[in-house]
């Protein structure tokens, strides 16, 4: 192939992201990933090794988007919970292999330090809440609010909830039940 990229390893991420997010991530193939991306039937491999080493790099990229995003958000719990659906939306096919371990290599670094700062920068948000605010522990209260914004995208891009229609703002709606769980938050 004549195609040249400036950095094909990320060309190629961002083309896999697309496909997962159209289609799902059983769906997608190396050599299709190469064909949709503009690149020869190898550089994948060459980069990712396989589809194994492809999706714990995209989880990886993902953990650190989500990251960015936590750290971006104004710092305190309602802030990040929204951070948290608004990039989950915003990057579904990140998002969707970021909790798929069949799909990881959970014992990669990468994988493993990009995870670990998502994780602390959402554990920042949830560290604002008060005694007053949560009658939990700090562990379930993390796991709490995790549960909160995680189980929200899930059932949102799902279409499960019931007024997940075009015309509904899923921030205005995950806003309403994070106050809901932990009044006065933010």
């Amino acid at each position: 192939m004549s195609y040249h990229h400036g950095d094909l390893r990320a060309a190629i991420l961002t083309s896999a992201a697309d496909m997962v997010a159209r289609r799902g991530a059983t769906e997608l193939s190396l050599r299709e990933l190469a064909r949709e991306a503009g690149v020869s039937h190898a550089a994948p491999a060459h980069h990712f090794g396989d589809r194994r080493g492809l999706f714990t790099a995209l989880a990886a990229d993902g953990f650190t988007r989500l990251a960015d995003a936590l750290d971006g958000a104004h710092p305190d719990f309602h802030a990040a919970a929204l951070a948290y659906v608004e990039f989950a939306l915003a990057n579904p096919g990140h998002y969707s292999v970021m909790f798929e371990p069949a799909l990881l290599d959970l014992a990669d670094g990468r994988l493993a330090e990009a995870r670990d700062r998502a994780a602390a920068a959402l554990d920042s948000g949830i560290a604002t809440l008060t005694p007053q605010q949560t009658s939990a522990d700090r562990i379930t209260a993390a796991r709490a609010a995790w549960s909160l914004v995680h189980g929200f995208v899930s059932l949102w891009t799902t279409g499960a909830l019931a007024d997940s229609r075009d015309d509904a703002d899923p921030l205005r709606i995950a806003s309403q039940i994070a106050y809901v769980l932990f009044p006065e938050a933010g």
